[in-house]
């Protein structure tokens, strides 16, 4: 039950990955835990490793960032990185329909369209790092590098400090 676009996209790329599912619980994230932030708990595994993946509006147009659940988006940084000037979130909604996911489960891989993506530098420091598997209570392992290649990302510093 793991197959879901993000998955197919890396089995079809021929990048090593691992699956992990874990039980999504939706009073956690009620009560103001992060999906992300459920994710690394549920896993076991640190914070800095597990990626989200945000969806922003650089000058109009829809860019993606993936950056550590732990850390903040640096709207100015993900703009410069991009070659932009102004950077906001996303309207959700835009975000679904760009992406083909539901928020909470947004893959940096796979989406319906492919969108410009920008991946956190942090991100290189690991030897493998989590990021959604297409949805709620799934993620992928895989190297950084691996991702970056996957998504034709940017690696640069989208964090604030």
């Amino acid at each position: 039950m793991s197959k879901t676009p993000a998955t197919v996209a890396l089995t079809r790329a021929g990048i090593p990955h691992t699956v992990h599912p874990y039980r999504h619980d939706r009073d956690a994230v009620r009560e103001g835990l992060a999906y992300g932030e459920e994710a690394a708990a549920a896993l076991g595994v640190q914070p800095a490793r597990v990626l989200k993946t945000l969806v922003a509006a650089v000058d109009g147009e829809l860019v993606v960032a993936v950056l550590p659940v732990s850390a903040r988006l640096d709207l100015k940084a993900l703009a410069a990185a991009s070659g932009g000037k102004r950077a906001e979130m996303a309207d959700p909604a835009a975000a679904q329909r760009a992406t083909g996911y539901v928020v909470g489960g947004i893959s940096p891989v796979g989406q319906r369209k492919r969108l410009p993506t920008v991946v956190d530098a942090s991100a290189l420091e690991f030897e493998t790092v989590y990021v959604s598997g297409g949805r709620r209570g799934l993620d992928i392992e895989l190297a950084p590098q691996d991702l970056v290649a996957a998504t034709g990302a940017t690696v640069a510093v989208c964090t604030t400090a």
